[in-house]
């Protein structure tokens, strides 16, 4: 039975209108209506006096014995948020206990019940965390054998950070296997494993494959959104993406080459002789600085290889950058003396 049609059932058996109903609670009766048809939920405040105002417990007007949908299960997490405020833990605690053991069928009831408990009691900062641990650790195991994957990684997050809170390093590295090899957070989480554990090495050539990754994911997203511009023919867009390219290469020290070349399609565009020449310069200038990341130190711990014919790679980017300059979209610069001296001529 969902929340409405429990005070509305209360309602009536208390002889009681709508009308009277929302004057008692100080709402309005189209409030009340919108409760009992299930068009919306009483505010958390209100959880309380309906139900003192229809003699039941909160239990009952949350009461939904075969199944706990995600509001109501919200509801009681809520209510328990409340609870924590004004009573004492241990009394919440145990109105928490009960409530799990009503609802044993819900995950989400059972791990966000312990998370809300578990965070307020470290808040507290006492030496009771080591009485109810075990109990939260239980909820979390249980949330573990969830079918819902976001319940069951947050259960693997709190049991992780329980561990590595307590120095267990090798019991919180075992939860990491509940994360995909695809999330950067694994790789951010085992990498603090091998900090605490002294694997210095492996933890560092962790974070460098975080930056390299997110390196890529942050280019590629301003990439698009500079291509979106252009499509668009937003030309300050696209410059202020640009030059957010350019800076992001010089910040992860890709080398000159990526901070140059995010210009250079741009000077094409909009015709400007003069700067696509220094681009173009520059390019084939400093085309080995293509590689120029495999020897930042910031990428030291990390195997990063070029291509097996390195030099036959960097002559057929000089070839494209050459070739580029032939196309019709550069015609505008191909009688300008600068164009010959560039293709040798």
């Amino acid at each position: 039975m969902q929340i409405g049609a429990v005070i509305r059932k209360h309602r009536l058996g208390k002889n009681l209108t709508q009308e009277e109903m929302a004057r008692r609670l100080g709402v309005t009766a189209p409030a009340v209506n919108k409760w009992e048809k299930g068009n919306s939920m009483p505010d958390i405040t209100l959880l309380s006096p309906i139900a003192r105002l229809l003699d039941i417990t909160l239990d009952t007007l949350l009461s939904h014995t075969d199944s706990l949908s995600g509001e109501a299960a919200n509801q009681l997490i809520l209510v328990a948020h409340e609870k924590l405020k004004i009573e004492p833990f241990e009394t919440v605690f145990l109105w928490a206990k009960e409530q799990l053991q009503i609802y044993p069928n819900s995950d989400f009831l059972t791990l966000y019940m312990a998370r809300v408990l578990h965070s307020h009691l470290q808040m507290l900062e006492t030496d009771d965390e080591a009485e109810y641990m075990p109990y939260f650790v239980s909820c979390y195991q249980r949330a573990l054998e969830s079918e819902d994957e976001g319940i069951k990684s947050a259960a693997a997050d709190a049991l992780y950070h329980h561990y590595m809170g307590s120095d267990q390093f090798e019991k919180a590295e075992e939860y990491l296997d509940f994360f995909s090899t695809e999330n950067p957070e694994r790789k951010r989480k085992l990498a603090a494993v091998y900090r605490e554990t002294g694997r210095e090495d492996e933890a560092l050539q962790m974070y460098e494959e975080l930056l390299y990754s997110g390196y890529q994911s942050v280019q590629s997203t301003f990439q698009d959104i500079y291509y979106f511009a252009l499509k668009g023919d937003d030309f300050e867009k696209a410059h202020q993406m640009a030059e957010k390219l350019r800076l992001l290469a010089q910040l992860f020290e890709m080398g000159e080459y990526h901070e140059v070349s995010s210009g250079l399609e741009l000077a094409i565009l909009e015709r400007d002789t003069d700067r696509l020449f220094e681009i173009m310069r520059r390019l084939l200038g400093n085309t080995e600085s293509i590689f120029g990341f495999t020897k930042s130190t910031l990428y030291m711990h990390m195997t990063l290889k070029s291509p097996d014919s390195e030099t036959e790679y960097l002559d057929e980017v000089r070839q494209s950058l050459l070739d580029c300059l032939k196309e019709e979209q550069c015609a505008f610069v191909q009688g300008d003396a600068r164009f010959d001296a560039l293709l040798g001529k």
